[in-house]
């Protein structure tokens, strides 16, 4: 039998002539589907057995299934299953060959059941186990960041804003932040799992079945919290692809966030930290070339993920309940998505474990552009019992006399300073270092040593 015959035969009676080769072209899914064929041999053995169970096939039959089921598995992991476009999909590849493994009881195996449902099963099943792979590679990110956080606790370095030098941080703090987004995106991911742990099996086509089944006991089976409360619903429903797909968004952007960094640390202008030749590439003209690629490849990752999210939300946009064959559109840019999600997260784990800190570079840096003068104006408040908003314009009286004498604060005279504040004394000194800066940042959450210290072991016991 020819494989349209056999497509033909798998419609029913309804249609006489083969599709067009182009709507074949169109209509198939095999070529990216066959992904699901763990996830759709799994719901399809739960369903046989709960079709055994209520009676609705006899045990001989499910048994048959069961096995089939079993052989085709093996041949699809060794690679010897033939998948058929002109079968459309993986479901009725699986279920073609089913029927010539065990003959006629594979065709009992669809009763109770649709297509709809069947596929809303396994792209759940298939994201849901995507998610829990993507929760502990962020884990494992995570350990490998507050590691180096630990490691790096109290190696000063300059924090920024508006890229412009701001106050002094440390390079422990500055990883810790990112701990702080990566745990916010795993959080996103559990929640979105929970929500997405209900059973659409039995839903059919639409509406339910008239056949007496148990579609908690298929729910149990497969790991959902229970099956999902309205037929139309159950098959009709993208959100879990769509929420998966932002948390992914949210996480490439930290990511690419980090990797942006990385390129200008990794800069001559900066050289704040040095990469190995593990994760650098050269140039075909300049020898002296090291080029931070894994980074740039990362930072250039979400275009491709946040432009999956845009484009699902886009195809579910206008669909009316419940089904319709737009909705196969869901799947090839979800899987290059997390694909590349997952190999962005691994690589960036690498690149952290890889990275050297430049420690002198960072702090010379970090006593530039007059990144203590917040310290004077604390001090003068502090100490003067001066309102802020003074104790600010005279700091900035002073960051003006350096800034003309091409001077750091700590290289002015203290008769210099008492030009602006005669009351100034020679214990502004102390608080100018950036050493003692980021030692002062001891409210919770600051950049003190002591606490990044803390932070980063308490990050690593709870990942434990």
């Amino acid at each position: 039998m020819s494989d349209k015959k056999a497509a033909n035969q798998m419609w029913g009676g309804r249609f006489a002539d083969a599709p067009d080769a182009l709507m074949e072209k169109i209509n198939a899914s095999i070529g990216y589907d066959q992904r699901f064929y763990t996830q759709d041999i799994a719901g399809s053995k739960a369903h046989a057995k709960m079709l055994e169970k209520c009676g609705i096939i006899t045990a001989d039959d499910a048994a048959k299934i069961d096995q089939g089921l079993d052989t085709i598995s093996r041949e699809i992991a060794a690679g010897e299953f033939d998948f058929k476009p002109a079968l459309e999909d993986i479901h009725m590849n699986i279920e073609a060959r089913l029927k010539e493994v065990i003959g006629e009881a594979a065709g009992r195996l669809h009763t109770g059941r649709s297509r709809n449902d069947q596929v809303a099963l396994d792209f759940k099943l298939y994201i849901r186990d995507r998610v829990d792979g993507l929760i502990e590679q962020i884990s494992a990110l995570m350990e490998v960041t507050a590691k180096k956080a630990e490691l790096y606790a109290d190696y000063v370095m300059p924090g920024f804003t508006h890229l412009q030098v701001a106050q002094p941080v440390t390079f422990g703090h500055h990883l810790l932040a990112y701990v702080e987004m990566w745990a916010r995106d795993k959080s996103r991911f559990e929640d979105a799992r929970k929500r997405m742990n209900v059973s659409p099996l039995g839903a059919a086509a639409l509406a339910g079945t008239s056949f007496p089944i148990d579609r908690h006991m298929t729910a149990e089976a497969l790991g959902f919290d229970g099956p999902a409360a309205n037929s139309l619903d159950a098959v009709a429903d993208r959100d879990f692809v769509m929420e998966t797909l932002a948390a992914a968004s949210i996480t490439a952007i930290h990511l690419s966030r980090l990797a942006e960094e990385m390129v200008i640390w990794s800069t001559s202008q900066f050289s704040f930290i040095k990469m190995s030749d593990r994760f650098s590439t050269g140039s075909s003209i300049m020898p002296q070339k090291r080029n931070p690629d894994a980074a740039e490849l990362i930072r250039g990752k979400p275009g491709r993920i946040i432009g999956a999210l845009t484009a699902i939300m886009i195809v579910m946009k206008g669909l009316p309940m419940t089904y319709a064959k737009d909705m196969q559109e869901d799947k090839e840019m979800t899987f290059d998505a997390l694909d590349n999600l997952e190999l962005s997260l691994a690589a960036m784990g690498g690149m952290i474990d890889d990275i050297t800190a430049l420690r002198d570079n960072m702090e010379a840096a970090a006593a530039s552009g007059f990144s203590t003068a917040t310290d004077l104006a604390d001090w003068c408040v502090r100490v003067l019992n001066m309102p802020f908003r003074d104790a600010h314009h005279v700091t900035g009286s002073i960051v003006a006399i350096a800034e003309k004498k091409d001077l750091r604060i700590d290289e002015l005279t203290l008769a210099e300073m008492q030009t602006v504040e005669p009351r100034i004394t020679d214990e502004i000194f102390d608080v100018l270092s950036v050493q003692n800066s980021v030692k002062s940042r001891t409210s919770f959450g600051g950049t003190a040593p002591e606490l990044v210290k803390k932070s980063a072991q308490a990050w690593l016991a709870a990942l434990k």
